[in-house]
């Protein structure tokens, strides 16, 4: 007998535990932040989950078949853009990292936020 597909909430991280790393060393633009990521979802080609954060910034390269929608649940974040642009995203507020994008991600104050990420085909 097949069983249908559930919603899966993404709402909080309560009893779950999270995957720790920093940025790597040699990214690091400010800081060593130590981040935290509960994975859940993995689907193809998408993933999503909770992200959190501690201040710091570091360089980010996204390959040409990647991208980012994330949503800010709190804290504050900055995106830098190799053309010295910068976006700021804070609570309530949601951005997409385009693919093959190339800058640097600074947290201003401690983050938590929702995020999907795709794959593209390709």
């Amino acid at each position: 007998m097949s069983t249908a597909p559930r919603i899966i909430p993404i709402t909080g991280t309560e009893g779950q535990t999270p995957q720790w790393d920093q940025p790597r060393e040699d990214r690091r633009v400010e800081g060593a932040p130590m981040r935290q990521t509960w994975l859940m979802h993995e689907a193809g080609p998408m993933s999503a989950g909770i992200w959190a954060c501690e201040v710091g910034r570091w360089r980010i390269e996204f390959p040409a078949g990647k991208q980012e929608y994330f949503h800010v649940l709190e804290g504050r974040i900055r995106l830098h853009g190799p053309d010295g642009q910068r976006t700021e995203v804070g609570p309530g507020e949601g951005a997409v990292i385009p693919p093959g994008f190339r800058g640097e991600f600074e947290v201003l104050v401690p983050v938590r936020k929702h995020f999907v990420l795709v794959d593209l085909p390709g």
